[in-house]
C-alpha cells in the first residue's frame, strides 16, 4: 500500500482519486511514499528516506526543495493551469479597480451612514462623485509580460473588455504560443511593452533572472502615472522601487496578491492576501490535477507536469516495469540493459528521457527481477534510485 502524507487542507476532489485499497492518505501518515501539499514550506529534512515524489496542488514551487529533490531522485509536480482561471478573474478585478477608485468611493459612501434622510444623502454624493471620476478601459493598451497559463487568459479578457493588449514572453514555449490570441501584439523586449502601457500586469515566476524584474531601471521606461498589477510573485518586483515610484507619480497605482510592511501605508497601493487560487473552484482543480499525477507516478512510475525530471509516459501490458532515475552520465542506460543481458531478462518495451542533469527510465520486462538483479542496477554510479513493479501497478 502505498502512503502519501497530506499538509495543508487538501480539497476533497483530489483525495477521493486515491483508491482505499491501494493508498494511505492522510496528514498523520507516516513514513510516506509522496508528500502533497499546497503552501506548506517543505524542508530537506521533511524528505524522508522512502520518499519519491512531492506534489504541489498550484503552480509555484518555491516552497519545496527542489534541488533536493532532484540530488535524492524526488520527483518534484506541480498543477500548471489549473488555478489560472481564479487568478485570471483577480487580475481583471483588480484592472476595473485601477482605472475606477472604487474603493475610495465605496469608503466615503460608508462615512454618510449617519445621514438622516435620502435627499441630504443624495445632494451629498451628487456634489462629491467628481472626487472619485475615473477611465474607461475601452481602447486603452494593457501590457502583458508573461503569456502563459495566467497571462495569456488575462490578455484575451482584455480584447473582450476592448482594451489593445501588447505582450512580451521571452520563455514562450509552443503550446503557449497556440492559447495567445492573434490580435496581442508581440513586444521585442519589456522596456518597449511598459513604454507603450496604460496598465502593466505581470505573470511570470520567480526564478533567479526574474527577481526583481521590475525595479528603479525598469521602472523608467514607464508610461507616466500607469498601473501596475503583480498576481505572479512577490519578488519579481523591488518593493523599495516600487514604493518610490508610486510616491513620485511614476506608477498612479500598484496592485498585487501580496501584502507588504514596505508598501502598506501607501494609500495607492493595494493588496490583496494571497487570494489567487482561492476559490472553490481552483482548489478543487489544484487537488484534482497533483492526486491524479501522483497515483499515475507511484503506480505505474509515469511522470507528467515534473518540474525536476522529464514528462515519461508508457503504457503497462503486461510483465514487470523498471523505474530507473539516475544522473545524466553517458552509459548508465547501457549498463542497466547489461544487467538485463547477464540475467537473459527479455525487454518488453522502454522509454528514456533526460533532463539538465538528470535521466529516467521505464523499463517493462518479460520475467520478475530477482534481488541480485536489482542489487547490481542500484550499484551503477550514476543510478539514483530503483522502482520494481509488477503488471496491475503495484511495487513488487
Amino acid at each position: 500500500m502505498y502512503r502519501v502524507k497530506t499538509y495543508n487542507q487538501i480539497a476533497a476532489r483530489g483525495l477521493e482519486l486515491f483508491p482505499a485499497d491501494a493508498f494511505r492518505v492522510g496528514a498523520e501518515v507516516a513514513a510516506p511514499d509522496a508528500i502533497l501539499l499546497r503552501s506548506h514550506v517543505l524542508t530537506p529534512g521533511d524528505l524522508g528516506q522512502g520518499v519519491r515524489a512531492v506534489a504541489r496542488a498550484g503552480a509555484g514551487v518555491n516552497n519545496i526543495p527542489v534541488g533536493d529533490c532532484t540530488e535524492r531522485g524526488v520527483v518534484v509536480f506541480n498543477t500548471p493551469g489549473a488555478n489560472a482561471n481564479s487568478v485570471k478573474e483577480l487580475t481583471i478585478a483588480a484592472l476595473l479597480l485601477g482605472s475606477r477608485d472604487v474603493i475610495g468611493s465605496m469608503d466615503y459612501v460608508k462615512t454618510l451612514s449617519n445621514v438622516a434622510d435620502d435627499q441630504t444623502m443624495h445632494d451629498l454624493v451628487e456634489g462629491e462623485k467628481r472626487r472619485f471620476k475615473g477611465q474607461e478601459l475601452f481602447a486603452r493598451t494593457l501590457g502583458v509580460l508573461g503569456l502563459g497559463n495566467v497571462g495569456s487568459q488575462v490578455a484575451r479578457a482584455a480584447l473582450d473588455l476592448g482594451m489593445r493588449v501588447i505582450g512580451f514572453d521571452p520563455a514562450l514555449s509552443v503550446d503557449a504560443a497556440w492559447r495567445i490570441p492573434s490580435e496581442i501584439q508581440r513586444m521585442e523586449d519589456a522596456r518597449s511593452l511598459f513604454s507603450q502601457s496604460d496598465y502593466v500586469t505581470v505573470h511570470i515566476p520567480s526564478l533567479p533572472t526574474t527577481q526583481r524584474l521590475i525595479n528603479d531601471d525598469a521602472l523608467r521606461a514607464f508610461r507616466r502615472g500607469a498601473v501596475l498589477l503583480n498576481f505572479a510573485r512577490q519578488e519579481v518586483v523591488d518593493e523599495d522601487d516600487i514604493a518610490a515610484a508610486l510616491v513620485d507619480g511614476t506608477l498612479s497605482a500598484y496592485f498585487s496578491d501580496f501584502p507588504s510592511t514596505k508598501l502598506a501605508k501607501l494609500d495607492n497601493a493595494h493588496a490583496t492576501p494571497h487570494l489567487g487560487a482561492s476559490t472553490v473552484e481552483a482548489e478543487e482543480n489544484c487537488a484534482v490535477m497533483a492526486a491524479e499525477q501522483l497515483r499515475d507516478f507511484l503506480s505505474f512510475g509515469n511522470i507528467r507536469n515534473s518540474v525536476n525530471f522529464p514528462d515519461v509516459n508508457l503504457e503497462l501490458s503486461f510483465g514487470y516495469r523498471l523505474a530507473v532515475a539516475n544522473r545524466n552520465v553517458a552509459g548508465t542506460l547501457g549498463q542497466v540493459l547489461s544487467v538485463l543481458a547477464d540475467d537473459n531478462v527479455n525487454v518488453i518495451d522502454m522509454i528514456n528521457k533526460s533532463r539538465e542533469n538528470v535521466a529516467y527510465n521505464l523499463i517493462d520486462i518479460e520475467q520478475p527481477p530477482t534481488p541480485s538483479m536489482t542489487e547490481r542496477i542500484n550499484a551503477i554510479d550514476s543510478v539514483i534510485n530503483l522502482r520494481v513493479f509488477d503488471a496491475p501497478g503495484q511495487p513488487v
